[in-house]
């Protein structure tokens, strides 16, 4: 298959399955409220304490060992663990466990249990001095999240061991304090990684329905209680746009273009990309609320969870191959963390084998992987329309939104294909 077919196909994949939904798809299916309840067995050592605190401890180590390698290993971030600890293992591991497993970072959180050891040591108290204005929503995740894009795909010296680690502990250092004055409840949206975990958890199978009970669900079951919460959309955003970025600057047209060290570029070039994607939302947005006759702002809002998918789908379609292929080097160097010769696990001296992923694979689960997050995407939209549309509106109201989504697929596709 070439290219120009490949993203041809994927564009009409999703304009199809949207006519498609339109027709076989008639009444709301994803109920919030759904749900097999998990075995009682299972249920509980899942909810139990004493495994919350276990993990927590183990993050909380892990987090302090990669703060130490940073300082005290080797100075080199090709052989000092901290950097790929932090972008690889991480950033991208943090995809697959969250969306398997549900908001795990949410529950093992070592800024948590900083911020709870230092309430219990000076008698703070842990739901904080103030509430934290309900406008902010989910935009300081947002902000945190571009900010750490930015450090992944533009900053200069990202790979400085010495900087990974002061920039850990300030984030650290920041959050904390931020949590010791609006209290324990800032970590769910204001930590970017714990809100990105959550997010990307309500696409998992494993959820909650409203009275508690753990239970297996449809996997898109978990956005449809995602509307009407400021700063959910420029979150999406940011994550789709920032992914679509990575992709741009692989592709042949950017690398002969823009020097790679270029930071004014580079940060125009990120901006540039979530801002499209942010036009592109919201004009369609503005479109579908005046073809219903509601309000901009509340549409907004109402379908920024079917956003979530494609943000998924590009985030697997642009990490997967660097997960498992440079994801290796992370347990080469956690066998020697101090560059002392050491060989703790057994790794010492290996090197990454490419081998293990062909080019054919990588480009099956990419091209799959951003159609099926749009066609996810459109179909969770389509739920949600089926909600709260009048039912004479709502192919017209769906409409621009899916326009949209087929663009975005086929821009995907093409920044993927032209690297």
């Amino acid at each position: 298959m070439d290219g120009v077919t490949a993203i041809a196909g994927g564009g009409a994949a999703v304009a199809v399955s949207f006519l498609a939904l339109t027709v076989a798809w008639t009444r709301p299916r994803l109920r919030p409220d759904a749900g097999r309840p998990l075995p009682p067995r299972p249920a509980r050592s899942l909810d139990a304490s004493w495994l919350t605190w276990a993990g927590r401890a183990v993050a909380l180590a892990v987090s302090a060992a990669v703060v130490g390698v940073a300082f005290a290993g080797p100075s080199s971030d090709a052989r000092n663990l901290a950097p790929w600890a932090l972008f690889v293992t991480f950033w991208v591991g943090l995809v697959p466990v969250s969306v398997v497993c549900g908001p795990v970072w949410r529950r093992v959180n070592p800024l948590r249990t900083l911020h709870a050891a230092l309430c219990l040591v000076a008698r703070f108290d842990p739901s904080g001095m103030r509430a934290a204005p309900k406008r902010l929503g989910w935009w300081p995740a947002a902000g945190w999240l571009l900010g750490f894009v930015w450090l992944e795909l533009v900053a200069p010296h990202r790979g400085d061991p010495r900087l990974v680690g002061w920039l850990i502990v300030g984030y650290a250092a920041v959050n904390v304090g931020l949590a010791v004055w609006f209290g324990r409840g800032w970590f769910a949206r204001g930590d970017g990684f714990e809100a990105y975990s959550s997010l990307l958890a309500r696409m998992s199978p494993v959820g909650r329905r409203p009275d508690g009970v753990l239970v297996w669900r449809t996997p898109l079951t978990g956005l449809m209680g995602a509307g009407g919460e400021p700063g959910l959309a420029a979150t999406a955003c940011v994550l789709i746009g920032s992914t679509g970025f990575d992709g741009v600057t692989r592709t042949t047209y950017w690398r002969d273009a823009v020097d790679p060290g270029d930071v004014v570029a580079g940060t125009a070039g990120l901006l540039a990309s979530v801002g499209v994607v942010a036009l592109l939302y919201r004009a369609a947005m503005g479109a579908g609320a005046r073809v219903s006759g509601q309000a901009a702002g509340e549409w907004s809002s109402r379908f920024a969870g079917s956003l979530l998918p494609i943000a998924l789908g590009y985030s697997v379609a642009h990490y997967f191959s660097f997960f498992v292929l440079e994801g290796q080097t992370t347990v080469i160097l956690a066998s020697d963390p101090l560059g002392r010769g050491w060989d703790l696990l057994g790794s010492t001296g290996h090197v990454v084998d490419y081998g293990v992923l062909t080019p054919s694979v990588i480009a099956m689960v990419q091209v799959n992987a951003i159609v099926l997050g749009h066609l996810a995407g459109t179909a969770a939209a389509h739920d949600l329309a089926l909600r709260t549309v009048p039912a004479g509106r709502r192919l017209a109201g769906q409409a621009p939104l899916a326009a949209v989504m087929v663009a975005l697929t086929c821009a995907g596709l093409f920044a993927l294909l032209s690297g």
